[in-house]
């Protein structure tokens, strides 16, 4: 066995692959738990890269739009083995989540109406609400810590919720105040804490705090020019396909489109990006009802990979319900939207750290969280509030407000808080356990 003092052996493309694919197939958990699966492989176990290394990287994912954990695999497997290694690792983070869910998709979209599967989702429903209520409780009990905070988090609530105001709108808003408050108050829009300081005692690393930086990580301003043309392009091309082939208004296009606008617009997580889905996907688009979304919510939920690829569901039914290739071919059509929505969603996400990652790699220990970060996470906070709202009407009232209240969702989301909140269940048993109540519940009364 190779000792401590002594740094692990060189790893190969091979090997560094069949450690991704293995992530992307065990990536429960949310962001949080994926950061923690990859900590304790690189960092603990493996000895791939140190401390101080990945909590750096881990910062400069966690300043950029995307599935911070996703960009993360992404800049790691770049450091290691050039572009390849970079693509391959935040391809592998997604494809094996993508994949289930167009299974899954296909089998709400078509047997969602058999009792077993209806009982099911009857169960699911109320433990997203949970879910998200604790999302506003955990993001906010970090993020709002001051009263300018808790503020800027109010109005952007009103904002959305009183107001409709569209969620870019509030970004760029809470960016300028931010911007500004960083001049003129920096002490209530200064980050506080991080990731905590590296710890020692895993012995040195393959890629250690004093490994110089690989000459394919250096900076140059012809290669940054590279990367965005070729980042350009491989927009550019796929949509000027679907606009040749479906025109702008085709379900495909306009879904290119969209989530390409999503795509720039996650700061704070998945759930943050959340409602700016569901005011384009629901009441603008149509692709999917708000039942509907809150389905996919909870399958997204149940799958590995980052949560945002709820969008690969959003697509699916989207395709299906508005035959994307035709009534004839409308799984075809289903799988190709949900393959568009996750492309455009995740595409940017590798053009910043393939762009970003040598920038980065120049300053070691001194990446600063921004002021504006900072106010955009204090409003995410009131934008999830009012997605957690948004989908507790439409659970607790299924009929609208005229209809009869859910009294069966309701203890089931009382149930689900109680254990996210008190007993900390993890999200896997959470919505194994709604599930059987539900199926139980719907033997019992049957659904309206």
């Amino acid at each position: 066995m190779r000792p401590a003092t002594d740094p692990p052996a060189a790893v190969s493309f091979a090997e560094a692959l069949r450690f991704w694919f293995k992530l992307g197939l065990i990536s429960f958990g949310g962001p949080a738990g994926q950061i923690a699966i990859m900590h304790t492989e690189l960092v603990e176990r493996r000895r791939w890269i140190s401390e101080r290394r990945f909590l750096h990287a881990l910062n400069f994912c966690m300043v950029l739009p995307g599935p911070e954990a996703q960009q993360l695999a992404t800049y790691i497997g770049w450091l290691m083995h050039r572009g390849r290694g970079g693509v391959a690792a935040g391809a592998l983070f997604v494809l094996p989540s993508l994949l289930l869910l167009i299974g899954l998709s296909w089998v709400y979209v078509a047997f969602g109406q058999v009792p077993l599967v209806a009982g099911v989702f009857f169960g699911l429903k109320p433990a997203v609400v949970a879910l998200v209520v604790h999302a506003v409780h955990r993001i906010g009990s970090r993020a709002l810590k001051n009263r300018w905070l808790w503020a800027i988090a109010a109005a952007a609530f009103v904002a959305i919720f009183g107001f409709d105001i569209p969620f870019p709108a509030i970004v760029i808003a809470a960016a300028l105040i931010g911007h500004f408050g960083g001049k003129w108050a920096p002490q209530y829009f200064a980050l506080g804490g991080g990731h905590g300081a590296a710890a020692s005692g895993y012995g040195p690393a393959l890629i250690d705090d004093d490994t110089p930086t690989p000459a394919h990580a250096l900076f140059s301003r012809a290669r940054l020019a590279r990367v965005l043309v070729f980042g350009f392009a491989l927009w550019a091309v796929p949509m000027a396909l679907l606009l040749a082939r479906f025109g702008a208004d085709g379900t495909l296009t306009q879904m290119g489109t969209f989530f390409t606008k999503a795509a720039l617009l996650t700061f704070g997580g998945a759930y943050s990006v959340l409602p700016y889905v569901v005011q384009g996907a629901v009441v603008q688009h149509h692709w999917l009802s708000g039942v509907q979304m809150i389905d996919g919510l909870a399958l997204g939920e149940t799958t590995p990979g980052p949560l945002i690829i709820v969008v690969a569901f959003v697509g699916f039914v989207g395709g299906w319900l508005h035959q994307a290739l035709g009534p004839q071919a409308l799984f075809l059509g289903g799988a190709l939207a949900a393959t568009v929505a996750t492309y455009f969603t995740f595409l940017p996400s590798f053009v910043f750290i393939l762009a970003g990652g040598p920038l980065v790699e120049t300053t070691h220990g001194n990446l600063k969280f921004t002021a504006p970060l900072t106010a955009i996470t204090a409003a995410v906070v009131g934008v999830i509030l009012n997605l957690a709202l948004f989908f507790a009407y439409h659970v607790l009232w299924p009929q609208g407000l005229g209809g009869p209240f859910g009294v069966v969702s309701a203890l089931i989301t009382a149930a689900a808080a109680l254990a996210l909140f008190r007993y900390r269940v993890g999200v896997i048993p959470l919505l194994g356990a709604c599930a059987v109540a539900g199926l139980i519940a719907t033997l019992v009364v049957p659904l309206r």
